[in-house]
């Protein structure tokens, strides 16, 4: 029963007790049964986020198609990439055209395919050895960009709008292009940074097929932000000048911060080079690599890379927790000024590189085969490993369709 307001008495009148105490009880029951309900369907609505035993659920039990959904786990056994096995000669061949190429950083033979697909933060399906440490290239730049997110969410950088000349004194950003160059500009790799770290040059990593190494070292400097250019010296340089910012290691950072705090193993492990160590407070840390071009970069397992997944897929927020902020992981999918394909070191499906399927979905994506894919439209993360690389979109799509087709 509610009182209608024409019911309620003028201040100097005496309102009688006991129709108060009627009103009152009857809408303290209504109260505390909206309560009751409120609170049941928001416990019921909880995420769930595995413990050091992640759950497994059947396909129909989250409302997927079984057979369906098997066809795609067949679908990335059966098109392995032909990458080979020794990745140190799968470098060498794919970077025979760099001037003085030389491996820095440690690799390791490749694993068989492997993978796992998580539905609603339950491991739905998996296939392959998911507990054997692989390097992971490329995708070392999606954890990279993390480690610059916690920085920013610290204020540690305080705009990625920010001259990185403005964080460090050194020359590497002196000049007048280089002093133009900004953290979203070398996160984005729009900045077209000139010059050398680590003895790698910018223009020795991936240059034209034509031209002499005069011509390549001589080009006209393109506006820092007008033109994407994928560039492991240019992220290397990222991590070096985030190390000078952070002043600890980034590997230590990461763990801390990102990865103990989800369930991560003990077994991944995040490298340099054999001379990229530099003196931060009178101690030499290893400025660690954003990919195996050079060797390197992350090694991890598949079920650790889907906690870092489920990560983004939560938001950030890992149980009752924020690791990192919801504004952070929310602009890393978001398309970049150069390249709408190119967030901020995750990629885009803004151009349809997966297929025709929703534009928000985001992924990690390494060298041989490896990828995170991050789906929030359908509660979805996707891990695959070794999987031949133009074949993502069509695992994406036939995954999806597992979902939709119940």
């Amino acid at each position: 029963m509610f009182i209608k307001h024409s019911e309620i008495p003028d201040s100097n009148e005496t309102f009688p007790l006991k129709i108060l105490q009627m009103n009152f009880n009857r809408f303290g029951w209504i109260l505390l049964i909206t309560l009751n309900l409120s609170l049941s369907v928001s416990y019921s609505q909880q995420s769930y986020f595995p413990d050091s035993t992640w759950q497994t659920k059947k396909p129909a039990e989250l409302k997927m198609n079984a057979q369906l959904l098997d066809s795609a786990i067949s679908f990335a056994i059966h098109n392995e990439t032909k990458t080979d096995y020794d990745l140190r000669i799968a470098n060498l061949k794919a970077y025979a055209n760099e001037p003085n190429y030389r491996i820095a950083g440690p690799m390791r033979e490749r694993g068989k395919p492997a993978g796992i697909i998580l539905k609603n933060g339950y491991i739905v399906a998996q296939w392959g050895d998911v507990k054997r440490g692989d390097m992971i290239f490329s995708v070392s730049k999606s954890f990279l960009s993390t480690v610059v997110g916690l920085a920013a969410d610290d204020h540690l950088i305080k705009n990625i709008d920010d001259r990185v000349n403005e964080y460090l004194w050194d020359e590497k950003f002196d000049g007048e292009h280089n002093s133009k160059i900004t953290w979203r500009h070398l996160l984005t790799q729009s900045s077209d940074w000139s010059g050398c770290l680590f003895d790698v040059c910018d223009w020795a990593d991936r240059p034209p097929r034509t031209g002499t190494i005069d011509d390549w070292k001589n080009r006209k400097l393109l506006e820092p932000g007008s033109n994407f250019e994928y560039n492991d010296v240019r992220v290397n340089l990222l991590a070096y000048s985030l190390l000078e910012v952070i002043r600890k290691p980034l590997p230590v950072v990461l763990r801390e911060r990102i990865m103990d705090p989800i369930g991560a193993s003990t077994t991944w492990r995040w490298y340099g080079y054999d001379n990229s160590f530099v003196n931060i407070d009178g101690q030499m840390i290893e400025s660690v690599s954003g990919g195996g071009h050079f060797g390197g970069g992350i090694f991890i397992n598949t079920l650790d890379q889907a906690r870092f997944g489920l990560l983004f897929l939560r938001k950030g927020k890992w149980k009752n927790k924020q690791l990192i902020s919801e504004q952070w992981v929310n602009s890393v999918g978001q398309p970049s000024a150069a390249n709408r394909s190119y967030g901020l070191m995750w990629w885009t499906n803004q151009e349809n590189q997966l297929g025709d399927i929703s534009k928000n979905i985001y992924y990690a994506n390494g060298f041989g085969g490896n990828f995170i894919v991050v789906d929030n439209e359908h509660d979805l993360v996707i891990v695959a490993r070794w999987l031949e690389p133009n074949k993502i979109g069509e695992l994406v799509q036939l995954v999806i369709k597992a979902i939709e087709n119940k």
